[in-house]
């Protein structure tokens, strides 16, 4: 029968990529920090949406509308769609690189998953910085009170 002999765990790697970037401890600090922050984010996008106004009954696109034409909650909700995005598709990755044991099937699944955030962080981002709630043309009883054609 032959021995197996494992590594102990605090040992330097004798594989050739060992050198260069450590890309798992990154995506590991990414994750702490990222969470961190998000939490911030997250109750503050919670106590503005639905404690300091009249609750969710108050959430419109009049309300949307208002809130975006301010650049800090722009940036605000900007910085929670990139973080969080990336902090699930990290999280995601992890989990592939854990139960996907197929060489060809891991890559695969990382290149879907690279490519589905990439198309939300962008197509999300455009909604955030193209959203217009004063559209031209639009019938004035439409258009929230805060647009100049009403």
């Amino acid at each position: 029968m032959a021995s197996i002999t494992v590594d102990k765990p605090r040992s330097p790697r004798s594989t050739p990529s060992a050198r260069g970037v450590n890309f798992e401890k990154w995506g590991w600090v990414y994750m702490r920090a990222s969470g961190v922050i998000l939490v911030v984010l997250i109750f503050g996008h919670l106590f503005v949406n639905l404690v300091a106004g009249e609750g969710v009954k108050a959430i419109d696109f009049a309300f949307v509308g208002g809130k975006w034409s301010s650049p800090f909650w722009k940036v605000w909700d900007t910085g929670l769609l990139w973080l969080a995005l990336i902090h699930g598709a990290n999280g995601m990755r992890t989990i592939v690189n854990d139960y996907a044991s197929n060489r060809l099937l891991r890559r695969t699944f990382n290149i879907a998953l690279i490519t589905s955030t990439v198309v939300l962080l962008t197509l999300g981002t455009l909604v955030i910085y193209t959203f217009d709630p004063c559209p031209a043309g639009a019938s004035a009883a439409l258009l929230p009170s805060f647009c100049p054609a009403r």
